[in-house]
């Protein structure tokens, strides 16, 4: 009787490279799903940053911090993106700078984390002759744009 040869892959091994793929999924989709929230709250980095020019223009001239619809910025819910609602520029101005571009994200079709949380940048040490630009936001930490790390690890850019 001749021996016959197998052909194909047997079922066990068919179920090892399913548990796999599996395993490989789990690890991927969240770390994918977390990538995509913080290139999201990047574009509210992007548009928030697009106001520090006026902002710091309007405080050093006047001492004020502008208000959206005067000055040259436009209306908060005119500054917006794909997954930013609004960009509003607020504070109370202080000798330090106190001035502030808050820009809040959409409350639908962006990512879970990151729905309805804004991200703040807030100017200080305008009184010692530099603008610094400190950014803080309600999202977790991990949905954050590098520039917007924790001050002190050294998330404050110079404006």
């Amino acid at each position: 009787m001749k021996a016959q040869m197998q052909k194909g892959f047997t079922l066990i091994e068919l179920m090892i490279v399913v548990a796999i793929i599996g395993i490989l999924a789990a690890v991927a989709i969240p770390a994918y799903q977390d990538y995509i929230a913080r290139s999201q709250m990047a574009e509210a980095m992007s548009l928030a940053s697009g106001l520090k020019t006026n902002v710091s223009e309007v405080f050093a001239q006047d001492g004020t911090c502008p208000a959206n619809g005067a000055n040259g910025i436009a209306a908060a819910a005119d500054i917006k993106g794909n997954y930013v609602a609004s960009v509003t520029a607020a504070g109370t101005a202080s000798a330090a700078g106190g001035c502030t571009i808050t820009a809040l994200m959409k409350s639908s079709d962006v990512s879970k984390g990151i729905q309805g949380k804004n991200l703040v940048l807030t100017l200080s040490n305008a009184d010692k002759g530099s603008n610094i630009w400190t950014c803080t936001s309600s999202a977790e930490q991990k949905y954050l744009p590098k520039a917007c790390a924790p001050a002190a690890a050294g998330g404050s850019s110079g404006g």
